[in-house]
């Protein structure tokens, strides 16, 4: 989202950058823009993180500037912003096998997975039966391309890294994401069921937090995932958000942290599972 703080903290930082290149160039904005071609206010609006520059303005803005030794670096940071947050749209644009296969690198290098659902099971913890239900549900409403069975593997696959490695997995649900009925009740189960056996993985940490908690001080949120201290993840209705400025990781953390100290494990989570299990009759 464009109106994001982070994103759009970025694109200031950005901008600063450019005009320090700029003063250094012992240029104004109007002349830059001037000698560039564009309107006048098209530096300002650069500078200022109101409007994301191209590749080409970042070539023409370093041409002008005597600073092309700094355009390759200047268009990676400028990619990496803009792509902080992709709609599914362009994300999945030639089918589901893609989204799915974009977060393999950042499994696989993470380490501490922190991840908080008040939606769904999330995605390490899923059957293949419970993911086949949600992305024939997400292809169908959004008229994707039917790469089904490719995009149910690689996510099925992503799952090693739960037994691969030095990783540790805290995992925070609510209540009520053990009661949406996702595929019918055989799905869900054996999806339920699912949960059981890996809350016994000594690297798995695994709580829910009680329909009956008193939310006043910290309510239901955002499904999100902090990978090591370096990232987090939100899956929004329209598009994929991936968050980096420090800062925001860090209340995100702090806010699993939180969201952590309301649920319950061993037993009590145990039971709770077991009491969604027998629900279905």
């Amino acid at each position: 989202m464009s109106s994001s703080s982070s994103i759009q903290q970025a694109r200031e930082t950005l901008g600063k950058r450019l005009r320090e290149i700029r003063k250094d160039a012992g240029l104004t904005a109007r002349e830059l823009a001037s000698r560039a071609g564009w309107h006048e206010s098209k530096c300002s609006r650069i500078e200022n993180g109101r409007t994301p520059p191209s590749d080409d303005d970042l070539r023409v803005y370093t041409l002008h500037c005597a600073a092309a030794d700094q355009t390759a670096d200047l268009i990676a940071t400028a990619r990496n912003i803009e792509g902080a947050y992709v709609e599914w749209r362009r994300m999945e644009r030639s089918g589901l096998r893609r989204a799915q296969e974009s977060v393999i690198p950042l499994w696989e290098r993470t380490r501490h997975f922190r991840g908080y659902s008040s939606w769904l099971i999330p995605g390490p913890f899923q059957t293949p039966a419970y993911i086949r239900a949600l992305l024939t549900s997400i292809r169908d409403r959004r008229s994707l391309p039917d790469d089904l069975e490719a995009a149910v593997d690689v996510r099925v696959d992503k799952q090693r890294v739960l037994y691969e490695g030095a990783r540790r997995f805290a995992v925070v649900l609510e209540e009520s994401t053990l009661r949406h009925l996702i595929g019918g009740p055989e799905t869900m189960a054996g999806q339920l069921g699912h949960l059981l056996s890996l809350a016994t993985l000594p690297n798995v940490s695994l709580g829910v937090i009680p329909l009956s908690t008193d939310r006043t001080a910290l309510w239901p949120v955002e499904d999100f995932w902090v990978f090591d201290d370096s990232q987090v993840n939100v899956e929004l209705v329209s598009a994929f958000l991936t968050i980096t400025q420090p800062h925001e990781v860090n209340t995100y953390a702090r806010t699993f942290a939180a969201l952590a100290d309301s649920a319950v494990y061993g037993a009590p989570a145990r039971t709770l599972i077991t009491s969604a299990i027998d629900s279905l009759g």
